[in-house]
């Protein structure tokens, strides 16, 4: 009978440090939802009119920053004028003439693919001549980058092999359209070579 007594205190001990032992659950907190994020919006296809923008935009920046960067009283400057011994710089431009000349060039070819006229003061390659300033002659350059853009934003996939005026024969709109940003590119070229010449580090070669 005592074990009876001792077993079932024993029984009855467990029972309660079980239960004290398990506290009620607290139903667990659900994780937050997280805010749904806005998608971003897939870029248009690539078009003809945008490669060729885009192309147009590179090149405008590069030669636009190095006429601006060369300073006023060095837009008559020449190679020639250094008589660097084994040199050929005879008769190249000016500076001032290298950048009328990339202009020049822009509105010939470009204006070929737009339709426009051809602005009535540009009677050789070296465009007008009564444009002296730095001021004068970079609006210029500016404004035949602007006839660029029409052209690029003119091409359609239908129209970009169609067959335009080039020099003393024809050639695809679109041919004609990326020879103008070519021939910006050797221009550009160039005009690195008389900044440096004149002891002015190009921007574009400038370290951030």
């Amino acid at each position: 009978m005592k074990h009876l007594r001792v077993l079932s205190l024993l029984v009855t001990l467990c029972a309660t440090v079980a239960l004290g032992q398990s506290p009620t659950a607290t139903p667990a907190a659900k994780p937050a939802t997280p805010a749904p994020q806005a998608q971003a919006s897939p870029a248009p296809p690539a078009t003809y009119a945008s490669l060729v923008d885009r192309q147009v935009s590179t090149y405008e920046k590069n030669v636009v920053d190095a006429a601006e960067a060369m300073p006023a009283d060095k837009f008559d400057f020449s190679p020639a004028s250094l008589n660097i011994p084994g040199s050929s710089y005879k008769d190249v431009r000016t500076f001032a003439q290298l950048v009328k000349h990339t202009a020049a060039a822009n509105y010939r070819l470009w204006t070929n693919v737009t339709g426009e006229k051809m602005p009535e003061n540009i009677k050789g390659g070296n465009g007008p001549d009564e444009l002296k300033t730095k001021a004068e002659i970079i609006q210029f350059l500016k404004d035949s980058f602007a006839v660029g853009h029409r052209a690029a934003k003119s091409l359609t996939a239908e129209n970009a092999l169609e067959e335009i005026a080039w020099f003393r024969g024809t050639a695809p709109r679109l041919f004609v359209a990326s020879a103008a940003v070519i021939h910006a590119a050797d221009e550009y070229g160039q005009m690195v070579e008389y900044l440096r010449m004149s002891g002015v580090v190009p921007p574009a070669s400038r370290g951030n």
